[in-house]
């Protein structure tokens, strides 16, 4: 049963995971946002931060890649989708370069006709420092094999 599977997951970790300049360019084409403070070094390191930072939503949208690595396979469910976010805070910047990597922990089960919903306490972790890049509360729902 997924659900007693999910209650008795603890603390799930991603793999690690470098945002390097080739994948923080590539971002930025993908999403047209070339702000200078993510690709241009010498204008950057003229800013309080001193150096080129990630992108918060390439950091935000690594969460896919970490969850598929950090959270189990879960018997009995056909399918999972994204359903939201209740929360999303990006509480520290990530220098190009530096790995990151998820922490997953189950906050809430709700079941609702056939589908439960999981609300994933979340939070992205700068190798080397305290504060993660972002906390954020990832809401999935997972069908039920019939």
């Amino acid at each position: 049963m997924p659900i007693e599977t999910l209650q008795g997951l603890g603390v799930c970790h991603s793999e690690w995971f470098t945002l390097d300049a080739a994948r923080v360019k590539a971002f930025a084409d993908t999403t047209e946002d070339w702000q200078f403070i993510h690709l241009d070094k010498e204008k950057a390191a003229q800013t309080p931060l001193g150096e080129t930072i990630a992108h918060g939503f390439l950091t935000l949208s690594m969460l896919s890649a970490m969850s598929y690595q950090a959270i189990p396979d879960l018997p009995g469910v056909q399918m999972g989708l994204n359903y939201g976010f209740d929360r999303i805070r990006f509480t520290a910047p990530v220098p190009v370069g530096a790995r990151v990597r998820g922490r997953f922990t189950v906050g809430e089960i709700k079941e609702i006709k056939g589908w439960f919903t999981v609300t994933w306490d979340v939070a992205v972790e700068i190798e080397g420092q305290d504060r993660p890049a972002l906390v954020a509360q990832w809401l999935c729902r997972y069908q039920r094999e019939e």
